[in-house]
């Protein structure tokens, strides 16, 4: 069995394991609209007798709320006038796997449909980024895709975290361990467990390593399909979270934990393939990239010039929330320079690679980003870029952050939000509905935010204001 096919179930796989007593439970689930898992538990004959098929029920609020599970007012798609009803979840039976890391339990992900018309829901992530394969597709292509998502492991668990108010919280590392295998060994326990539950339940992993900050590593992901990758990438965010608290700990993911510590990336590695010989697209025969072996297609260079011009109205996707945006601090290896340059870490699009390997990574999006809209985004701007011939800009070279007269990433989530809102780019690919969906979603992160007392205000200004 390949590494790419363990832990995948057939249908056929999973009656057996459940008629043994090996699977009880299968965790059915979407990704809502920050990307968190949701979903059911649902007894394993029940899974097989009726919604494997049919499907299952949740209500469509789960759509229309934000992080508190707050039902909030402003969405077209659900409301209190309308009765806040159900949504169709069904099953796609290609991303059926063993969830290794729980007791006797397997793991699905629904796509969404609307109850009535049974017409795919235009706003499900998985919509969204489906939407943008097809257009791939039509074009002759095949999109594939592999993240680096990084992640604090801390020796507190959730419960004491949130006991001590979020406050003095302890990672798992006394200093910056970037590469280091000895303080890798120390925190072996819990990473190492993830590595092995996600290889277990058809996640396939390359490798795991200490990042720049204490208690921080990456995960890397074996590079598949680009709908494929979103799921690998959900399923491990989300197993990576329980298998640190049933072991008496905690990770987060959220973009910037600590000012005074490194940011949390989601790099985003893309390429196209050839749709019926799985020809690598970018992958040219003339000229290579000034100062490389690297010798890019003509498809690749418009590729990236789409990236690079609809990078800022494609942020709001990359960077969803007002914590997002104090990732982007010169110096700390996240972009702030909309460039493209080869194997530079400073730009905000790094080439790697040459020959078939060739391809783009968009350091951009942070860890706590939506896979599935990022993607689509990201993709669809490169299509963009190949329909209309694109051309970038001049490779780069140096240290961006030094460097003058380049587009900046948005600095704020009401910059990234006004961009989003006006950009006909946007519209155009996404929809009117689907864009003013996500309008009001971080409309929604902004109002919530603007009330918010946070504990700087209270060190701040409690004795000394």
């Amino acid at each position: 069995m390949s590494s790419q096919d363990r832990g995948r179930l057939s249908l056929d796989a999973l009656r057996a394991l459940v008629e043994s007593g090996s699977i009880d439970t299968v965790v059915t689930v979407f990704p809502d609209m920050y990307g968190r898992m949701m979903g059911k538990r649902i007894t394993g004959h029940f899974f097989l007798s009726e919604i494997a098929e049919q499907g299952m029920h949740v209500c469509d609020y789960l759509f229309a709320c934000d992080m508190e599970m707050d039902p909030v007012p402003g969405y077209q798609f659900a409301s209190w006038a309308d009765g806040y009803g159900d949504v169709h979840a069904v099953p796609d039976l290609n991303t059926l796997r063993v969830a290794s890391w729980l007791d006797r339990s397997a793991f699905v992900i629904c796509d969404i449909f609307h109850e009535e018309s049974g017409e795919p829901i235009a706003l499900a992530p998985r919509t969204v980024l489906r939407r943008q394969l097809d257009r791939a597709k039509e074009m002759g292509f095949v999109a594939k895709a592999g993240t680096e998502l990084e992640f604090f492991l801390l020796r507190d668990d959730y419960d004491e975290a949130r006991r001590k108010n979020f406050e003095g919280l302890e990672p798992f590392g006394p200093y910056v361990a970037d590469y280091h295998i000895l303080q890798g060994t120390r925190e072996e326990p819990i990473v190492g467990a993830i590595r092995r539950a996600m290889d277990e339940s058809g996640v396939p992993i390359e490798f795991s390593k200490g990042e720049w900050g204490p208690g921080q590593h990456e995960i890397n992901l074996r590079y598949t399909e680009m709908l494929e990758m979103a799921d690998r990438h959900s399923i491990y965010k989300h197993a990576a979270k329980e298998i640190a608290m049933l072991s008496g700990h905690c990770l987060t993911f959220m973009a910037k934990l600590d000012e005074n510590l490194a940011g949390n990336s989601m790099h985003l590695h893309s390429s196209l393939w050839g749709a019926t010989d799985d020809r690598p697209v970018f992958a040219g025969d003339g000229e290579p990239l000034p100062g490389t072996r690297s010798v890019p297609s003509d498809e690749f260079r418009w590729y990236v010039g789409g990236l690079l011009a609809h990078a800022r109205e494609s942020s709001l996707f990359f960077a969803p929330n007002v914590n997002s945006y104090k990732r982007y601090i010169p110096g700390t290896f996240a972009p702030t320079g909309i460039a493209w340059s080869y194997d530079n870490r400073t730009a905000g699009f790094r080439v790697v690679g040459h020959g078939p390997s060739l391809r783009i990574e968009c350091r951009i999006p942070g860890a706590d980003c939506n896979p599935y809209l990022a993607m689509a985004l990201h993709l669809a701007a490169g299509l963009d870029g190949i329909a209309n011939r694109t051309e970038p800009p001049e490779l780069f070279r140096g240290d961006v952050y030094e460097a003058e007269g380049l587009e900046q990433v948005p600095h704020t989530l009401d910059e990234s939000l006004a961009l989003f809102r006006e950009s006909a780019f946007v519209a155009r690919v996404l929809g009117d509905d689907v864009r003013d969906h996500y309008v009001r979603f971080a409309e929604v992160e902004l109002e919530k935010f603007r009330v918010a007392v946070t504990g700087w205000e209270r060190r701040r200004f409690l004795e000394r204001g």
